[in-house]
């Protein structure tokens, strides 16, 4: 039942102003299923927009998902579309854990949106593949000849965020 009525609370927030998106995550942000249930409403494509804002905005808060828990996401990557879904779904990645099994839809999904017109979008794919190679090693050589091609060869703002994302990496290896 709570997951008709946090369906209902998404539908009649969907499309109108962020702050109206922020108190029915209020509202709801201590409830125990949270997680699992928005994750679970990526896979709707009416959904998918204020479910990944939600998610990301209760990952960031310091709840966490289990790699069960998160395995609806990453099963749902490739139905979605909107470039603000994708944008959510990538500033997410720093938080959730990507299982095995995971790895190819997410490499799959990581790929197509370094294709993606959207200069945010593309920044964060850059930043995917990092979180990928930190919880899977073998993609470490790629992802640093990734990075190098994206200093040379991309718009500023995502050379911006590929800075970030070294200097991220020189933390993480001392």
């Amino acid at each position: 039942m709570a997951l008709e009525d946090l369906k209902r609370d998404l539908e009649a927030v969907a499309g109108q102003p962020v702050a109206d998106l922020q108190a029915v995550y209020d509202r709801r942000s201590e409830e125990p299923p949270l997680g699992t249930e928005l994750v679970s409403l990526l896979a709707d494509p009416q959904l998918q927009k204020p479910a990944s804002w939600m998610l990301r905005r209760h990952l960031e808060a310091g709840h966490t998902l289990s790699v069960s828990q998160a395995k609806p996401l990453f099963r749902a990557l490739s139905g979605l579309q909107d470039w603000e879904t994708r944008l959510q779904v990538l500033q997410s990645l720093s938080y959730l854990p990507i299982g095995k099994r995971e790895v190819k839809p997410l490499e799959a999904f990581l790929r197509d949106c370094l294709e993606s017109e959207n200069k945010f979008v593309r920044a964060w794919a850059y930043h995917g593949f990092h979180e990928l190679a930190l919880q899977h090693a073998q993609f470490q050589a790629e992802v640093d000849r990734l990075l190098e091609r994206a200093l040379e060869d991309e718009a500023a703002s995502i050379k911006a965020r590929v800075r970030n994302i070294l200097k991220q990496k020189l933390k993480h290896q001392r």
